[in-house]
Parts: structure tokens; C-alpha cells; sequence
């Protein structure tokens, strides 16, 4: 008898930050075929994607339409500064940047 061997469903995050706001929001989330489509709507608009099971798993439990909670707020904005400096070296020619370490430190410091 052959077992199937199945893997994991694939989850996925979208945050939104808008300028003058306090933290980025959870603007849609979702494990299985409502991940692939929040990346496949992203990678259409041409959104960077970055992926980090870790950072994944603790914003799935951030509610809908909530902000991020402040123990992210680091891992956060490396990770956003990061698209940034994607965005110019995209621009300007420069070879792209390293990803940020998305590990998240166990306490808030």
C-alpha cells in the first residue's frame, strides 16, 4: 500500500504601509489556493516578494485590516528598507541587494 505524501499548504501575507500611519496592516492573508492567489496577484504588479515561513506564521495570526504588532516593527521595516534599496538598484542599474535576516527576535527590544 503507498501512502501519499503530502506537503505542507503554502501560506501567504500581504501588508500595506500608507505614509503617516502608525505600522503596516495585514491587507490579505491565506494558506492553500487564496495563498497562490495573493502571490500571484502580487508578482502581476510586479511586488517584490519576500518569503520567511518564520515572519509568515506569526503575521497569520495578526487579524485582517490590523496593524502589525510592535514586536515586528523591526523585522518590518528592515524588510521594507530592503524593497527600497531593490527598487533603486532596479532603477539605477546596481546589482540588487541581499535579503534581510527575517528571523524575529523572542523579545521586544
Amino acid at each position: 500500500m503507498a501512502t501519499e505524501v503530502r506537503k505542507p499548504l503554502q501560506q501567504a501575507v500581504a501588508l500595506a504601509y500608507q505614509d503617516g500611519a502608525p505600522a503596516p496592516k495585514v491587507v490579505a492573508k491565506g494558506r492553500g489556493l487564496v495563498a497562490e492567489q495573493i502571490i500571484g496577484v502580487a508578482m502581476e504588479a510586479g511586488v517584490h516578494i519576500h518569503e520567511s515561513k518564520e515572519l509568515v506564521s506569526l503575521l497569520m495570526d495578526v487579524d485582517l485590516d490590523q496593524q502589525i504588532p510592535p514586536m515586528l516593527y523591526r523585522t518590518i521595516a528592515e524588510l521594507l528598507a530592503w524593497l527600497y534599496y531593490i527598487e533603486s538598484a532596479q532603477k539605477s542599474g546596481q546589482p540588487l541587494p541581499a535579503p534581510p535576516d527575517t528571523s524575529v527576535p523572542l523579545t521586544d527590544t
